[in-house]
């Protein structure tokens, strides 16, 4: 049945129709699935509206008021604060926003609004300082007095919008929802039934039942995830010989002494552990955890020449063009002085290019292959593939790494990340693969200094960016995250390009990098960044992964306290690069203790899995306001640093399953068999914008 809801288009449910199918498509919203796996990424409580003369200083709180006026308010240079006066019929009330004039046209006066956030004092009156806020016609039973879900959203689709649609489906729907885990299960692990829980996280009655419907959910996915991994393990196990190579290592030997430097004491010890699997009889399987700037592109080169010493081939896959790009010119360098033939195939390059790429991979006129998942393309034939790499691993899903194998028989797999999991949330995650991690920087590597400072001390940030510069530095501004909206995200960046040129260096060359640009527009910002034609590229978190600019020394990241610890971590991981001294500033007027915890922490911490496990601790199991990770594998409400022990038990339950029932040929198994296989059909390639 739940098969059936996974191909029944949503244009049908009360309140879609083809025009906004088109929006929720944005969202990757096709089908009645899609749908009720859309969940809340946070939950505001309107069940305790408070009036305007209840509300205390330095509490959270949420009203329902008017506005009664507008105004813009340019206190100092670089400084615009946009001030709404809000009424009800006990008092007056302000809600202020720093530096995001283009909220301003969205309130106008006599409209009604739910305000949200952290009360102060401030001159005398009390304040909303940078609050959430929502826009609000007609009184339902959705919207007030109530647990109210917030959505994922794109522009055209306002929150209430979604609430009413997914009510509909819910409504029409729910009770053709499929239970996929078997009851004995769920009475071990006194789990709520799935339609229950579907109901709950998007329309919670209480607190309490929103918890026990996460917990539900995130069971079930982490459950479907280890499955997958038995069935790998299984296949992996069958009697089959991987490519096995054999161990002169003269190539790798010539290729260290060319390097510049000695490899590093963890270098050494990963690169051991890959050479032992590469020469065994069985395929490798491994993964490797290192953080920014921890050298896991010369454990790729040392694997790839190896590979190709003993006659096959070898490819390495990113998720981005620059990121591909960045790798093939590096590794070029030393490949072509041992003789080694490198090339390039990713989605931009011409027709006449691609196959004249493609025939090489195939006549094994090539030895490594680097490229985007063009690499994984049909046509894409390799003459003796003999390792894959995988980059960034998870930007891309399970079945695309499968694909990528596929182009070989039985190759040795090894796939890389930055991203900073706790080592037993790793070796569980990734139970298919065993684990190497790089936990050392390279000498000399300088600390990225890093600060944080309020929007008041703008004008200071933009005096040192200037003296960075007369020395020949780059610099780097990333823009807010806006989630509800890329273009909002895009106009912000270009509103920050103009303010910069027009009133802070107009003397500087200035450039501009956001997702709504097309891939050569992307190309053509990062490559005259690169060469040092601008002094500045103002970015949205396109810049996130992999760019590596050795002479940009100063990273300004506004409105930080939107972003993740690990996506700070990554974005301060472009800095720091070359010889010189780099610093991060985290400009931020962040009120709540634990956002100001967090950016704290940032400023202390280097370590990239330090910081993950700072981040556990500071927000806890039961924070359910922006939990995800950025670039994390495609768990829709699994946090894999607070969900540690969901995990387990969904990993010993798997096992206990398979052991019972390996092919899942039971009656009481046969949903769980269906969704699994919609489950692997499904999973889809993770790109960047």
């Amino acid at each position: 049945m739940e098969g059936d809801l996974g191909k029944k288009p949503i244009r049908f449910i009360k309140g879609v129709g083809p025009q906004r199918a088109k929006l929720f498509s944005r969202l990757k919203i096709n089908t009645v699935n899609d749908l009720l796996n859309h969940y809340p990424r946070k939950y505001i409580d309107r069940s305790k509206l408070k009036t305007i003369d209840q509300l205390s200083p330095n509490n959270l709180e949420t009203i329902f008021a008017f506005i009664s006026d507008v105004v813009e308010l340019k206190p100092k240079k670089n400084i615009r604060i946009t001030k709404v006066l809000l009424r009800d019929k006990t008092g007056l009330v302000s809600a202020v926003w720093f530096n995001q004039p283009y909220l301003q046209r969205q309130f106008k006066k006599g409209l009604p609004i739910f305000v949200s956030g952290k009360v102060e004092r401030r001159f005398g009156e009390l304040q909303f300082i940078n609050p959430e806020f929502e826009l609000f016609s007609g009184e339902d039973s959705l919207n007030i007095n109530r647990i109210v879900p917030v959505y994922p959203s794109t522009e055209g689709l306002s929150q209430k919008v979604i609430r009413n649609v997914i009510a509909s489906c819910l409504s029409e729907y729910l009770n053709k929802v499929d239970e996929i885990i078997p009851q004995k299960i769920i009475k071990q692990m006194r789990l709520m039934d799935k339609r229950t829980a579907l109901k709950e996280i998007h329309f919670p009655s209480s607190e309490e039942s929103l918890i026990m419907a996460r917990n539900r959910l995130v069971f079930e996915e982490l459950f479907l995830l280890q499955l997958i991994f038995v069935l790998q393990r299984k296949k992996q196990n069958l009697p089959s010989q991987g490519v096995c190579l054999k161990n002169d290592g003269q190539l790798v030997k010539d290729f260290l002494q060319l390097l510049p430097f000695e490899l590093t004491g963890a270098q050494k010890k990963v690169w051991a552990e890959i050479k032992k699997d590469l020469e065994d009889r069985s395929a490798m399987q491994r993964l490797v955890q290192g953080d920014v700037g921890s050298g896991k592109t010369i454990l790729a080169a040392l694997a790839l020449l190896h590979t190709v010493e003993s006659g096959y081939q070898g490819a390495l896959m990113a998720p981005t063009e620059i990121l591909s790009e960045q790798h093939y010119n590096e590794l070029k360098v030393y490949f072509e002085k041992l003789g080694v033939r490198v090339g390039l195939l990713t989605g931009s390059l011409s027709k006449k290019e691609k196959e004249m790429v493609l025939a090489k991979i195939a006549n094994a006129q090539l030895d490594v292959v680097i490229g985007t998942h063009a690499l994984i393309q049909e046509e894409v034939q390799f003459a003796r593939l003999g390792l894959v790499i995988t980059d960034e691993q998870h930007r891309f899903g399970v079945r695309q790494r499968t694909a990528f194998a596929e182009k070989g028989i039985n190759p040795n797999i090894l796939v890389m990340t930055a991203t900073p999991i706790p080592r037993t949330l790793a070796l569980t995650l990734y139970g298919d693969l065993d684990l190497s991690i790089v936990d050392e920087l390279p000498p000399g590597r300088q600390k990225v200094q890093t600060y944080w400072l309020p929007s008041s001390e703008k004008a200071r940030v933009f005096s040192f960016c200037e003296s960075e510069m007369k020395k020949g530095r780059q610099i780097y501004f990333v823009c807010p995250l806006v989630e509800e909206s890329d273009k909002l995200e895009a106009e912000a960046a270009t509103k920050l390009v103009d303010d910069l040129r027009q009133n802070v260096f107009p003397h500087r060359k200035i450039g501009l990098l956001h997702g709504k640009m097309k891939t050569e527009e992307k190309d053509l910002a990062m490559r005259s960044f690169k060469n040092g034609e601008t002094d500045i590229l103002v970015a949205t978190t396109v810049i996130e992964v992999g760019v590596n600019i050795p002479n940009a020394t100063v990273m300004v990241i506004e409105d930080a306290e939107r972003f993740g610890l690990a996506q700070l971590h990554q974005l301060r991981g472009r800095v720091g690069r070359g010889n010189h001294q780099s610093y991060c500033i985290l400009i931020s007027d962040v009120t709540s203790p634990e956002g100001q915890a967090r950016l704290r922490t940032m400023c202390k911490t280097f370590d990239g899995f330090r910081l993950a496990e700072e981040d556990l601790k500071i927000r806890g199991f039961g924070e359910l306001l922006g939990t995800r990770q950025h670039g994390l594998p495609d768990l829709k409400l699994t946090n894999l640093f607070s969900d540690g022990q969901i995990l387990e038990a969904a990993r010993r339950a798997a096992f206990a399953l398979f052991d019972a029932d390996p092919n899942l040929n039971k009656e009481e198994h046969k949903a769980l068999k269906e969704k699994l296989s919609n489950y692997l059909r499904s999973t889809e390639v993770y790109t960047t914008a």
